[in-house]
């Protein structure tokens, strides 16, 4: 792509992450003409922990950057949490966006009461509890997310930014995340979607995003063979080809000025 003005590009990084773990996509994305920008969510980056999160005021907190910096109707990618937030963003403003990538996420966390969620949630505070810190942890969540045959380079980045994020953040997300729902808002999404995941994603399995793609009007799905969970870091060439290839779709049929 090209042009005086680039259409802008909104990454939303998961739980436990920053914007440094778009650092493949914001060199990609540049190159090939877009306007790439990888927020920090509130908590994580540079910015104060925090000890409480919502949706709806994550989804505002996006807004406020994306008015700030006048990113007039951005493509939003957002993974994993992220992309619970993009969700969260594409019911407050429906036509806010160009298109979004939801990529390795969820319409919903499910019952909170059931047992996949009470050991989800066992698993990721209980080593909190017991004393251990996230650099200690970090090396764990890498193995548990990442396929065995990720780019170490991108292994590395999401160690060290996991292992900088703040614990009181880290608890606030987890905890926001059992009330997620908008299974509800899925089929009144206008806008063109693209459902990405890697082919081994334990957290978000390709089955339940497939299932999710089928509730949005026209939504794309694609499966990326060999990747785990954090696909954007295991093999960003790939990842990045797959986002490149449905914008270019969408955006060719999107009307001039639009």
């Amino acid at each position: 792509m090209s042009g005086v003005n680039p259409i802008p590009v909104v990454f939303l990084p998961g739980i436990g992450g920053a914007a440094r773990l778009w650092e493949p996509q914001l060199a990609s994305f540049r190159a090939a003409g877009y306007r790439p920008v990888a927020l920090d969510l509130p908590g994580y980056g540079g910015r104060p922990p925090v000890e409480h999160m919502d949706f709806d005021r994550l989804a505002a907190d996006v807004e406020a950057h994306i008015d700030r910096e006048d990113l007039a109707r951005p493509v939003i990618v957002g993974h994993s949490f992220g992309g619970m937030i993009a969700q969260t963003c594409l019911r407050r403003r429906p036509d806010g966006y160009r298109a979004a990538v939801l990529s390795g996420t969820s319409p919903a966390f499910g019952d909170p009461a059931g047992e996949l969620q009470k050991r989800f949630i066992a698993a990721r505070l209980g080593p909190l509890d017991s004393g251990r810190g996230m650099a200690e942890l970090a090396p764990r969540i890498a193995e548990d997310l990442m396929s065995p045959g990720a780019d170490p380079v991108g292994r590395r980045l999401l160690i060290e930014v996991m292992s900088a994020a703040p614990s009181s953040s880290y608890r606030a997300a987890i905890h926001c995340l059992i009330g997620f729902d908008e299974r509800a808002n899925l089929g009144a999404i206008r806008i063109p979607v693209l459902c990405l995941v890697g082919e081994h994603d334990r957290n978000a399995p390709p089955s339940m995003m497939r299932r999710m793609a089928e509730k949005i009007p026209g939504a794309r799905f694609v499966c990326l063979p060999g990747l785990g969970h954090m696909p954007n870091l295991e093999a960003p060439r790939v990842h990045d080809a797959a986002i490149f290839d449905f914008l270019r779709e969408v955006l060719a049929r999107a009307p001039i000025g639009s």
